[in-house]
């Protein structure tokens, strides 16, 4: 496997008068244009995992390698380059900005990550909203779009930088099963069209039927190989 995405011997604690492990010993590889879905129980230490995996979080002990480059021993300024730089993020809760226009809510990273030019940020934002079907909401404010709408645009926030890999967090977890279907299917395009690498955290079966390959993971373990 091309890996983009390395976890060698992953370990998390919180620590405290009664410590808890949250993730144990995991290692696994994403590969390149690969979509990868992350089961378990609830509880179980899947999105402990995705944060790790996502630079979210840290690990006490083991690597994360990230297009072959170790970030052990990154500081937070060297990781938050490359979360915005590399990686892009879908979570249950679209997290978009009220007080700014859909198409504000994208240009954000890209004006945060001072690659283009004021007018190249709009002209890619204008871009991955007629890509995602809602060019049409592009002046509108959060509030003012349904449910599924609001995930699209989620999404092309999460591609405005160009993303190695995306990740997501129950993408479809807040929304009807019509609006969920379309963010599975968006998803799963952009493996086969964008070639990104996606990696999503699910309880759904259905949702998860449709990736490369199933990761369970139990008690902050992975059970099993991955299929």
């Amino acid at each position: 496997m091309n890996a983009i995405l390395r976890a060698e011997h992953i370990t998390r604690r919180l620590r405290g008068d009664v410590p808890v492990t949250l993730i144990e010993d995991v290692s696994l590889e994403i590969g390149r244009g690969e979509f990868v879905c992350i089961m378990g129980p609830s509880g179980s230490g899947k999105s402990s995992l995705l944060y790790l995996l996502g630079l979210l979080d840290v690990p006490d002990e083991g690597r994360i390698r990230l297009a072959g480059e170790d970030t052990t021993g990154f500081g937070e300024k060297e990781l938050a380059n490359c979360r915005l730089e590399r990686l892009g993020y879908v979570f249950q809760y679209h997290f978009l900005l009220a007080e700014f226009t859909v198409r504000e809510n994208i240009t954000l990273p890209m004006r945060r990550l001072g690659r283009l030019s004021p007018v190249q940020c709009v002209e890619r934002a204008e871009m991955l909203l007629d890509r995602l079907d809602v060019a049409d909401q592009a002046r509108k404010r959060p509030h003012q779009l349904s449910g599924g709408q609001r995930q699209r645009v989620a999404v092309a926030r999460a591609l405005a930088n160009d993303p190695l890999v995306v990740l997501a967090d129950e993408p479809t977890g807040n929304l009807d099963s019509a609006s969920g279907a379309n963010v599975r299917q968006l998803l799963r395009e952009l493996t086969r069209e964008m070639g990104k690498s996606v990696v999503a955290v699910t309880h759904d079966a259905t949702f998860a039927a449709v990736a490369d390959r199933r990761i369970e993971i139990v008690d902050g373990r992975i059970h099993g190989p991955g299929t």
